[in-house]
């Protein structure tokens, strides 16, 4: 079998306390897989552990028991294998869309020819072309996060970390993005981890949902969306079996709420 993109093996993460606080185990015994172009949402409630697994995931904390892996490499630390994408755009102000996007390769001390060239790709598969020399306050929120998108695909990464990054949008500009985020995903093969809230975001977007109980986080339900278009939200959410996944997914939140 081929290896999985990325794999957690019985990881548990604790975090110590302190004089003000007792210690908190923010996920616990959780193992998952996710192959190679799959796209799975994490759905939970507040504060049960999805954050965790993906700073874990890119190497910027380290679990308390378990192994993580990317590409069958153990994760010890940041990794080129993998790009965050956040709530927040985190663009840069003093620097151009081009020179934001160009920011993770100009890290890899990539040439400057090189740099322009994919920094200039990327944004027009993101329908962004004609900003790169516009500042980061020229553009709306919905474009902002698509130069974050773009940002985030130049580093070309095997598995992409998405911590609810549409969230902060208006709703209109939000299907749009979603359309955008699973066209690049379908034409690029990639592989994403993806957090969200919402529900029909999670189905619309996703090959899997996996459901997490109230902390310590643990996978409690796996859910195949076994539905057409996964590069097209708008007809998944038009799609005759939509309300059934919906159904579903809310019932398992009611039982995570109730979990101990």
């Amino acid at each position: 079998m081929a290896t999985p993109r990325l794999e957690f093996c019985k990881v548990t993460r604790r975090f110590a306390g302190s004089r003000r606080s007792a210690p908190v185990t923010a996920i616990e015994d959780v193992s998952l897989k996710v192959k190679d172009r799959e796209v799975v949402s994490l759905i939970g409630p507040s504060g049960c552990g999805k954050s965790t697994l993906l700073n874990l995931t890119a190497g910027l904390d380290r679990p308390s028991m378990g192994e993580i892996f990317v590409d069958g490499e153990p994760v010890k630390g940041p990794n080129s294998h993998v790009a965050f994408m956040l709530q927040k755009d985190l663009l840069l102000p003093w620097r151009t869309i081009r020179e934001n996007v160009e920011f993770g390769l100009e890290i890899r001390k990539r040439p400057a020819a090189e740099r322009r060239e994919t920094a200039l790709a990327a944004l027009n598969t993101c329908r962004l072309d004609g900003f790169a020399d516009h500042y980061p306050h020229q553009l709306s929120g919905g474009m902002r996060q698509r130069a974050a998108l773009a940002r985030t695909m130049a580093t070309d990464p095997t598995v992409l970390l998405m911590d609810e990054p549409f969230s902060a949008v208006d709703a209109q500009t939000k299907m749009i993005l979603q359309r955008d985020l699973s066209a690049t995903l379908m034409r690029t093969g990639k592989t994403a981890l993806f957090i969200t809230h919402d529900l029909s975001e999670g189905i619309a977007l996703s090959d899997r949902v996996l459901v997490m109980s109230k902390r310590p986080g643990r996978i409690i339900e796996e859910i195949i969306v076994d539905l057409p278009h996964r590069e097209d939200p708008f007809a998944r959410r038009n799609h005759p079996r939509m309300g059934e996944y919906m159904t579903r997914l809310s019932e398992l939140l009611d039982l995570a709420h109730a979990e101990v």
